[in-house]
């Protein structure tokens, strides 16, 4: 079947020609994105099971999450080739079966080897499906309903953070652990044979060669650097060492930046980000997602360990970010029309700090009426925030590099979340050194310190201009007008 890429007119969407795929498509998408979105944090409330059946500590189990993260983002690149080369149906439906198998044997790991093993496979089949997923949602759908088809593909991924701590909670609780990774398999059977009967198999160039030097480059580099921010606080080598492993990292990726520009294909395609939205909406909405992404793993880690609460009760309150966040899908569009993607990214990254810093302020006596509010009103301005930037990330990019461009969004992406939970993680070893309790006045450290992350992103939203993005969110800002009036 012929690429989709390139192809203007309303005829060559599969949208336009079978209207009924315009809920179809997103729902079978929205699959892969809740799977991979939500087993990113549905063990936090099961570690403790898990450590005692395993025969570790529960700090030991830290490598089954920072595994599967970092495999993510160490495959994505890899997603955007094997998409063009062999089809983008034929991946996806792939990977969908390697991270249900995954999620399978996982359940069954018998010891923490066996685990963190099983968890890099769920992270490889997941860097597939996220990004491929991604791409046949944006080839499926003509521009200007671009900012519809991406509030579907976002929402799995606002959504599963949330719940996956009260999820994790409820089955940990009445049944095992192992059904964390047992739940996925539904889901990943019924999204395969979806994927099948109503997905094109869409490709690019299939004659493109992988950049396999540059592969290794950005993914070692990537794997270097969050094992170096993992150690920061809670070494396992020593501190001289710690340093070199950082300097390794960002050597390999100054490497690569130079390495690129003499490869005609390279893994990671950083001629993207002479594209200005595409630049700043994901590296600078990259720097505030870092902020946003410490929350969905602090939070119940200071309801539990802070304030004693059970892990049910606990994952009741936060879920509530996920039902508010229900609220930004059908006011975003309306709202970056009326003042554009500027205005929403710096109203939100500003609403964040202050929600943020919210929790610092929450203990054991705040009545819960009071932290569901928080916790709405932080599910609000993060879904705002990452609707709208995912959506100009893409705006203004030609449809032949879309394979590329969803490539590194996904990669930048994966890395906000990993390190935002690394960074929550090196906060709270850092306030608690030399053997300190970890109580609630520790969280409310971290919580302030944290708060003051989203504030990076700033700078660059500022750079934004009224046309950045216009073709999406059809905004008319006033230099527009005056010059249409001209």
């Amino acid at each position: 079947m012929s690429s989709l890429d390139g192809a203007d007119d309303a005829d060559s969407f599969v949208t336009e020609r079978n209207p009924r795929l315009r809920l179809i498509i997103p729902a079978v998408v929205a699959v892969a994105f809740l799977m991979e979105q939500l087993d990113q944090t549905i063990i936090v409330t099961a570690i403790p099971q898990m450590a005692r059946d395993l025969a570790v500590s529960p700090l030991a189990m830290n490598l089954a999450i920072t595994t599967y993260i970092l495999a993510l983002a160490i495959f994505i690149p890899v997603s955007g080739w094997f998409a063009d080369r062999f089809g983008a149906r034929r991946i996806f439906v792939l990977a969908l079966c390697l991270f249900t198998v995954g999620s399978i044997l996982c359940g069954m790991a018998q010891n923490l080897p066996m685990l963190v093993t099983t968890r890099a496979l769920q992270g490889f089949g997941g860097a597939m499906m996220t990004p491929v997923g991604r791409l046949i949602l944006i080839r499926s759908f003509p521009r200007a309903e671009l900012i519809t088809a991406m509030t579907y593909m976002t929402l799995p991924a606002i959504i599963g953070p949330v719940i996956g701590p009260l999820l994790g909670g409820v089955l940990t609780e009445y049944l095992s652990w192992r059904w964390v990774f047992f739940v996925n398999i539904p889901f990943g059977v019924i999204g395969a044979l979806m994927a099948l009967r109503f997905l094109e198999d869409t490709r690019t160039d299939a004659s493109a060669k992988f950049d396999f030097p540059g592969f290794l480059m950005t993914g070692l580099g990537f794997c270097l650097l969050e094992y170096g921010i993992e150690n920061i606080s809670r070494p396992t080598i020593p501190a001289a060492a710690v340093v070199a492993v950082v300097a390794a990292a960002l050597a390999l990726l100054v490497a690569f930046f130079f390495y690129a520009r003499r490869v005609a294909a390279p893994a990671v395609d950083l001629t993207l980000f002479r594209h200005r939205s595409f630049r700043i909406a994901t590296l600078f909405g990259g720097l505030c997602r870092v902020g946003f992404n410490g929350v969905p793993f602090l939070l119940p880690l200071m309801l539990q360990v802070g304030f004693g609460i059970s892990p049910v009760v606990s994952g009741s309150l936060t879920f509530v970010s996920a039902l508010s966040s229900l609220v930004v899908r059908p006011v975003l569009k309306h709202t970056v029309k009326r003042v554009g993607f500027k205005v929403v990214l710096i109203g939100s990254a500003i609403a964040g700090v202050a929600v943020i810093a919210g929790f610092g302020f929450a203990d054991a006596q705040t009545p819960y009426w009071a932290i569901v509010g928080l916790v709405a009103v932080f599910g609000l301005v993060r879904a705002m925030q990452f609707m709208s930037s995912n959506t100009l990330a893409y705006a203004d990019i030609p449809p032949a590099q879309l394979s590329r461009a969803t490539s590194l969004g996904g990669v930048l992406q994966q890395l906000s979340v990993s390190f935002g939970v690394s960074i929550g993680a090196m906060l709270l070893g850092l306030v608690t050194w030399g053997g300190q309790p970890l109580t609630t006045d520790r969280f409310h450290e971290v919580f302030l310190l944290g708060s003051l992350v989203p504030l990076l992103g700033i700078p660059g939203f500022l750079f934004l201009t009224h046309a950045d993005g216009a073709g999406v969110s059809g905004y008319k800002g006033r230099e527009m007008t005056e010059a249409a009036g001209d």
